[in-house]
């Protein structure tokens, strides 16, 4: 989101709608990005898959909700809910040691309900879900190498229904976009990042198995406190 937000101010992209044009690209980028990076928890065994079909079902509804939201607000409300909700996951993991919803998961109607949570913030913010999956998973005592190797699954289900709705409520902002661009998605920027994410996902994965609870903890808390400044500076310097 960052990289792109930076890249499409470089090349004038009006701010109308150049945080709904990041949001789309991005998720359309995570469509191979997440599925790679599935593959690879799953190969070392960290997946949860009754978890994962709890959220399949909800998170694709929440999406579609959220692309209903994209329609309408404010390019700024995007902003603030990523600063607000990945703020939040930061501290979270930085300074929340011990806090705890439950020892176990919950019932299965509550599980569903956060992945239509799931589903909607991640459609406002561009991510594939695995920030706020392995979030919701740490809040009831799962290992964190677990909840973000579950969470990883999640991608594809937000990417594709998200990338679709970007698309349609883009089209009447055509005049607005960039070449090569379909709504709310560039596919320039796609074809330039896509290739590269999908090779250094499994990286990513296995880089993530190497670390420690806490070292990861640290590590995902800082990047995303460095992400969330940014997008404060923006806002602020409207």
């Amino acid at each position: 989101m960052p990289a792109l937000y930076a890249a499409f101010g470089a090349i004038s992209v009006p701010d109308s709608v150049r945080t709904q044009l990041c949001i789309g690209t991005s998720l359309a980028v995570i469509i191979p990005t997440s599925i790679q990076s599935f593959r690879a928890h799953r190969a070392k065994g960290a997946v949860d898959p009754l978890i994962l079909k709890r959220w399949a079902v909800p998170v694709v509804i929440g999406v579609l909700i959220g692309g209903v939201i994209a329609k309408f607000a404010d390019p700024a409300v995007f902003k603030i809910v990523f600063v607000c909700v990945a703020s939040f996951s930061a501290f979270r993991l930085l300074f929340g040691k011990g806090w705890r919803l439950g020892e176990e998961m919950p019932a299965p109607g509550i599980v569903r309900s956060y992945g239509v949570l799931i589903g909607v913030l991640s459609a406002l913010m561009g991510i594939g879900g695995g920030q706020l999956g392995s979030m919701f998973m740490t809040f009831y005592n799962r290992p964190i190498h677990q909840s973000v190797a579950t969470s990883s699954g999640l991608g594809a289900l937000i990417a594709i229904p998200g990338a679709i709705s970007y698309m349609i409520v883009g089209w009447p902002q055509m005049a607005l976009l960039p070449p090569l661009s379909v709504g709310y998605v560039s596919f320039l920027g796609v074809l330039i990042i896509a290739p590269i994410s999908a090779v250094t996902a499994p990286m990513g994965a296995r880089l993530a198995h190497r670390f420690n609870k806490r070292q990861l903890e640290i590590s995902f808390g800082l990047f995303l406190l460095l992400i969330s400044a940014n997008f404060l500076y923006g806002l602020l310097a409207r």
